[in-house]
């Protein structure tokens, strides 16, 4: 049986240990991503939040050794039989399933630093994520910017300014604090247009080798 690739370009593809067969996360394969993890034994997915291929693991390591793919009877959904090295969430879980929706409540804990596998700004774009989506979150600041638009916006002007208070007339200390909290409000602003911090990073890294003032003049074309 062959995938239409045409019809279907995005596969959801299941990550299952293959030992234990317990599920361990959901992601998406394009055609792309499908050969390289044929062709190169390990998981490779394409991002919608990041609009990219990524290896699994590519920042962790905690990649994902393929020891089979099933695949459906109606060839749009995969099933990876794999080795995980490592754990399987962002959180620091082994399986991105631990929220038990008829107990409202986790039941697995937290293994590993996220701060240190994914860096702060990835684990705390994926906690204003889970603020959003937490219908119990109410009391939180950052749900509270979340579900107020214009606050989050001045919020996010007042953080800048005072940014640009701090690196004209105070300590190095204040402009690092004001910093944060510019950071953090402008990471809130991407969490509520649900735009991954990595395409951020993305288009930093597409204008490397590009002087600043060409970029701004291609802007105006």
């Amino acid at each position: 049986m062959q995938i239409n690739w045409q019809k279907t370009p995005l596969l959801p593809a299941i990550a299952q240990d293959h030992e234990t067969n317990e599920v361990l996360m959901l992601a998406y394969m394009n055609e792309e991503a499908y050969n390289l993890t044929l062709s190169t034994g390990f998981a490779h997915y394409f991002s919608r939040s990041r609009q990219r291929l990524w290896k699994k693991g590519e920042s962790s390591n905690h990649t994902q050794e393929i020891k089979d793919i099933l695949l459906d009877c109606d060839a749009d959904t995969l099933v990876l039989k794999i080795k995980q090295n490592g754990v399987a969430c962002h959180t620091g879980t082994k399986s991105c399933f631990f929220t038990s929706v008829v107990q409202e409540k986790r039941v697995l804990e937290q293994e590993v630093d996220t701060d240190a596998v994914y860096g702060v700004v990835d684990t705390l774009y994926h906690t204003v994520l889970e603020r959003k989506n937490d219908t119990t979150a109410e009391k939180s600041w950052t749900k509270k910017l979340l579900n107020d638009k214009e606050l989050m916006l001045s919020k996010i002007r007042e953080e800048a300014d005072e940014v640009c208070v701090a690196i004209d007339k105070e300590s190095d200390e204040q402009v690092i604090y004001e910093s944060a909290d510019l950071l953090y409000h402008t990471v809130v602003g991407l969490g509520y247009r649900d735009i991954s911090p990595d395409r951020v990073k993305q288009e930093l890294a597409r204008r490397f080798g590009t002087s600043g003032i060409e970029e701004k003049e291609s802007r105006g074309q």
